[in-house]
């Protein structure tokens, strides 16, 4: 279970613009990191386009946004083009899920979930 102050694990994921992204990648920077179920659902696609919506709030705090899902890259591009989403959307397709607290229960961040992470400079 990821608690307050513990380092999260690191991951390498593509993103639908063709990247594989890690946690790394973001060193020094507050990432808003968002585990959803499913591109262009009517849940999905409201929190993403709030996520964008707020994008530029957040950098000016220094944060960025990622999301999360287990569907394709290819699945991403479309969503992110239809709905003008300019953050990264990773695909885990293999669906290896990031362990957290779910309403009080040890749970996996396959399901909607959002965690704020702090990424120590290298």
């Amino acid at each position: 279970m990821l608690k307050i102050g513990h380092k999260a694990p690191d991951f390498k994921l593509a993103s639908g613009d063709g990247k594989t992204l890690s946690l790394k990648d973001f060193a020094g920077k507050k990432i808003v990191l968002y585990f959803y179920p499913k591109d262009n659902t009517s849940g999905c696609t409201k929190e993403a386009c709030s996520f964008e919506s707020n994008l530029k709030a957040m950098k000016k705090r220094d944060a960025v946004v990622i999301g999360v899902s287990a569907d394709s890259v290819g699945s991403h591009t479309k969503f992110a083009e239809k709905y003008g989403l300019s953050f990264p959307l990773l695909s885990d397709e293999k669906k290896r899920p990031l362990p957290c607290t779910v309403y009080g229960k040890k749970s996996q961040c396959t399901a909607r979930n959002i965690l704020v992470l702090s990424v120590q400079p290298l």
